[in-house]
């Protein structure tokens, strides 16, 4: 087999080059790069770097021990790990979705997540020494932060969470480093992403980001079912993944590959359900808290409906749930013809990135975090890095909006605290996300204006199928 030539960014990209012209110019004609410098090491160089920057990036609450509200929104330094480890139980090593007699408020995340904050929990208690789990659990809640070494916990909690995080995020890179043959390069724009460095460590995300990276990556290796089942791990910390079936489904239907089709689905059923299966024996209704606290919300920040909400149109949980139901089966709908009608079949990428944009646009919710979601589809749907950036300026504007409205500085007393500020950073924010969706979709209609099939010099081929299966 021949080996695959490694498309370089500042050749084919303007902004890459334009870019590089500080760093000795565009890769030449003759250059074999770096004997040891490999563009995956690169890649997971740079990725080191952003995540200690996004640790960094939290310092300012951290040096305050998480108690500081003008800290965590002034200084956007909020993350959910510290605040969650005392209010969800996890400082007395509460089992997740057991029943805690009502001494806690359900665990509103799916099983893997769940657990994981469990295990980094434990780790934080083993290294700073035994703790009196049973004089804490007898306590009330209200009185635990002042228990001994509580707070020393709560603290070094954050710090666990991030150092046992990291490994998904460079699995992340590696990952979408290989899902592109002779395309390593792509996957740059997700490891030097300015919101994995804002985003990366407000939540746990970056599992689900590691496992859809993952599926992709199984996916362009010929291996449907290892790409099934990391959409079902992915699933069992984030209900996103699961709309990645939908991409695969469209490719089988058009392609007639029906047993690779099979072998994903029936995956992602195995594996969701080797994660959820227990839980759901021991703690039936600690399980469910996931799913009915998503159906009973109200419009939630980062929402088209916030923004109807901010005008005076607010809308009940009933309709928002019809509505945005609706409409997503839609989407999906239209990707599905879209995907059987372009000129060639379109790259898995371009059509669950389509499939996710139409979810989070109608969604209930957008927390700051959810960006991480579309990052890894993004770079691979469209790695241009023009585009890639006026998305990622739309979203950081959004990151930033978000806190000021939570801190309540940019609510205007002449319009009755409704903050139009924020309804126009969300308005922002869904823009730039339309108009990466909308040159995906050029692409897709248009092949000879795809960069990855340009690039391959074969406008049928997707570089994320084995030809076997093409």
């Amino acid at each position: 087999m021949r080996p695959v030539e490694v498309v370089h960014p500042t050749v084919e990209d303007p902004v890459a080059r334009a870019a590089s012209e500080g760093i000795g110019g565009p890769s030449g004609r003759h250059s074999r790069g770096h004997r040891w410098w490999t563009p995956v090491r690169v890649v997971l160089a740079v990725a080191c770097v952003a995540w200690l920057l996004a640790m960094v990036q939290k310092a300012p609450c951290a040096a305050d021990g998480w108690n500081g509200e003008n800290a965590r929104y002034a200084q956007m330094c909020y993350s959910d790990v510290p605040y969650l480890y005392t209010g969800r139980g996890f400082a007395e090593l509460q089992v997740p979705f057991a029943d805690s007699d009502g001494r806690y408020e359900g665990l509103e995340y799916p099983v893997l997540i769940g657990w994981f904050a469990y295990g980094a929990s434990w780790l934080t208690q083993q290294l700073v020494g035994e703790a009196d789990l049973e004089r804490r659990r007898a306590a009330p809640v209200d009185e635990l932060s002042s228990f001994p070494g509580v707070e020393e916990e709560r603290r070094l909690s954050f710090v666990v969470t991030a150092i046992l995080l990291a490994p998904f995020v460079l699995l992340a890179a590696w990952f979408l480093a290989g899902a592109h043959r002779g395309r390593p390069w792509d996957a740059l724009p997700f490891a030097a992403a300015p919101t994995l460095v804002v985003a990366g460590l407000v939540n746990w995300d970056v599992i689900a980001v590691a496992c859809v990276a993952g599926a992709f990556w199984a996916w362009s290796r010929g291996s449907p079912l290892l790409a099934g089942v990391m959409v079902g791990l992915g699933t069992a910390a984030k209900l996103y993944p699961l709309f990645l079936l939908g991409a695969f489904l469209v490719v089988g239907l058009r392609r007639r590959s029906w047993r690779p089709l099979a072998l994903a689905f029936g995956g992602a059923l195995a594996s969701w359900l080797a994660v959820n299966l227990p839980v759901m024996l021991y703690g039936w209704e600690g399980w469910r808290v996931f799913w009915s606290f998503n159906a009973d919300r109200g419009p939630d920040l980062g929402s088209l409906w916030l923004v109807a909400a901010h005008a005076g149109h607010a809308a009940s949980a009933d309709t928002v749930n019809l509505v945005s139901w609706v409409v997503f089966l839609a989407v999906c709908a239209a990707v599905l013809v879209l995907g059987l009608t372009a000129p060639q079949v379109p790259r898995v990428a371009q059509l669950a990135f389509l499939v996710l944009v139409g979810f989070l646009l109608v969604n209930k919710v957008y927390s700051p975090q959810y960006v991480l979601w579309l990052l890894p589809v993004a770079v691979l749907a469209r790695p241009r890095w023009r585009d890639l950036l006026i998305w990622q300026a739309g979203e950081l504007f959004y990151f930033a909006m978000v806190w000021m409205y939570l801190g309540q500085y940019t609510a205007s007393a002449t319009t009755g605290g409704q903050d139009l500020a924020y309804s126009v950073a969300i308005v922002v924010r869904v823009a730039a996300e339309l108009y990466l969706a909308a040159v995906v979709v050029r692409d897709v209609l248009r092949p000879w204006r795809d960069p990855v099939r340009l690039s391959a010099g074969d406008l049928t081929h997707d570089p994320m199928t084995p030809v076997g299966r093409r």
